[in-house]
């Protein structure tokens, strides 16, 4: 089934958590979302934040990712999973020129993708598990705006994905807000530590890891002379 979803996140939320990064708003979100790292940029320099629009296909199979194209608007990403382990090739230059086209800002999926060469050209950012030239048909039924699982994370129609050169991550559309603002002090947070840490002062010292290594019985000891 194709489910026409105007489920949509706080876009504030969305701008600040694609300023902040995956690897921050992992960080924020207690250490989770995080997509398996196989998931892998297919460029460097990409960063991006949007509403999921997912794709549920059957392996070698893109026929419901033409199907999701017509529900995708402006800000949005596709994100893409098949029913069993599949790394075919399932998207290429002329999706993404049909994505583009409807202000798609990029693709992740747990398959491969083709004319990668191409797709940096355009500057039509992907994240995928493989790259392959391996062709697809558009032949068997599967579902769009449904809950998924890709690489791993629960993705649900409306979700935020924030994807960079560090990976994926997703972030419930319900926990956008409360997300950004817990990495917006993450961040200044890190901001005095990087002061700190600059300024000479370990992180034994900053973060009282001394007494940690006590406890754990790590001991010092001088080495002999010479040695």
């Amino acid at each position: 089934m194709v489910v026409r979803s105007a489920a949509a996140p706080d876009p504030a939320a969305v701008k600040e958590l694609r300023a902040q990064g995956v690897a921050t708003v992992h960080e924020a979100q207690g250490r989770r979302g995080l997509l398996d790292p196989r998931i892998a940029p297919r460029q460097e320099g990409a960063a991006i934040a949007g509403r999921a629009v997912t794709v549920l296909s059957h392996p070698g199979d893109n026929l419901m990712i033409h199907a999701a194209v017509e529900q995708c608007e402006p800000g949005d990403v596709l994100v893409v999973t098949t029913t069993s382990d599949s790394t075919d090739g399932m998207f290429g230059e002329l999706l993404a020129v049909s994505l583009a086209a409807r202000g798609v800002l990029g693709l992740v999926t747990g398959a491969g993708v083709r004319d990668t060469a191409e797709l940096r050209r355009m500057g039509f950012p992907v994240w995928s598990r493989a790259v392959s030239a391996q062709g697809t048909v558009k032949a068997s039924p599967g579902s769009v705006n449904v809950p998924i699982v890709v690489a791993g994370a629960h993705v649900a129609p409306g979700d935020v994905i924030v994807a960079d050169d560090d990976g994926v991550v997703v972030v419930a559309r319900e926990e956008a807000a409360e997300v950004a603002a817990a990495g917006a002090a993450r961040l200044r947070s890190e901001e005095e530590k990087r002061a700190r840490f600059a300024a000479g002062e370990l992180g034994l010292d900053m973060y009282g890891l001394r007494a940690e290594l006590e406890r754990l019985g790590v001991t010092y000891v001088d080495a002999a002379p010479g040695s």
